[in-house]
């Protein structure tokens, strides 16, 4: 069997990057003040922060249904795959995965759609799994079930610097977002099992810092108490303005996880008009 693995810029993948690792990306789409770019590909994260410190109205959406099907025709018809596993971000933080396992059931099980509960940092690794078991000759199916077995088991803990965009959106109520400003208290938001929830509030980002790598080092031991450091993948990630704050992260990251497979990926935009500039992550699985 000949599978191919199929993705969307919401895994920190970017079209380019996975042409040469032999996956292929959708680039998500970004609107800005009602113009249409597509991540990674007419818009870079530099310019979707820039616009969000200018006030601009910065929004994503879904894949255009006719860009991902076409995808998936060109794949089994064109480039002579038997079937295509493709991984969107988790059901729990978008439509966009139940409208692909719709569109899937047309295809008579040559695509199967992965709800594999991540998003960022650890659904680069479920991607590059997925590829693995793929060229070791899995199929379609038995990938599937793999990621979606595998999906909840990882953490991914993001600090807020600004509660603006949440307040925008709806998220946080006006008066959260005064008093958060006001004592500069920081929320830190968790996505366990695809889900996005509130975890705790801390007064400042350095303090953010220490207490969401005190969370990941609590998951190694608790959740990932069997797992070997080799093979635990920690991400650090971010919506940094500038890339002194993001090697500052990256080391404070790795300092605090050594042994581990460390690594900076920007949130992506669909992250980011959310959480807005400044922001840090950080997300942990294993493989």
């Amino acid at each position: 069997m000949k599978t191919a693995i199929m993705t969307d810029t919401n895994s920190g993948i970017s079209v380019e990057e996975g042409r040469s690792l032999g996956i292929y990306v959708i680039p998500m789409p970004v609107i800005i003040d009602d113009h249409d770019y597509l991540e990674h590909v007419s818009i870079t994260h530099e310019e979707t922060y820039a616009a969000i410190i200018a006030g601009k109205d910065v929004r994503t959406s879904q894949p255009a249904p006719d860009t991902i099907i076409n995808m998936w025709k060109h794949l089994l018809d064109e480039e002579g795959y038997d079937s295509v596993v493709y991984i969107p971000m988790s059901s729990g933080l978008s439509n966009s995965c139940e409208t692909a396992i719709a569109f899937s059931r047309d295809f008579d099980g040559k695509v199967q759609v992965a709800d594999n509960h991540r998003i960022s940092v650890t659904l680069r690794q479920s991607v590059f799994e997925a590829k693995d078991l793929a060229d070791q000759g899995k199929d379609a199916e038995e990938i599937r079930r793999y990621l979606e077995e595998q999906g909840p088991k990882s953490s991914i803990y993001i600090a807020v610097n600004t509660l603006d965009l949440l307040k925008k959106s709806g998220r946080a109520t006006p008066a959260a977002a005064a008093v958060a400003a006001v004592f500069n208290i920081k929320p830190i938001l968790t996505i366990q099992g695809g889900k996005l929830d509130a975890f705790a509030k801390v007064r400042g980002m350095k303090r953010c810092e220490t207490r969401i790598c005190s969370a990941v080092q609590s998951d190694i031991e608790t959740r990932f108490a069997d797992i070997d450091p080799s093979r635990l993948y920690i991400g650090a990630a971010g919506t940094f303005q500038h890339q002194e704050d993001a090697d500052q992260w990256l080391a404070a990251v790795r300092e605090s996880f050594p042994g581990c497979h460390t690594w900076y990926d920007p949130l992506s935009c669909s992250i980011a008009c959310h959480v807005s500039v400044d922001a840090i992550g950080i997300g942990i699985c294993y493989r």
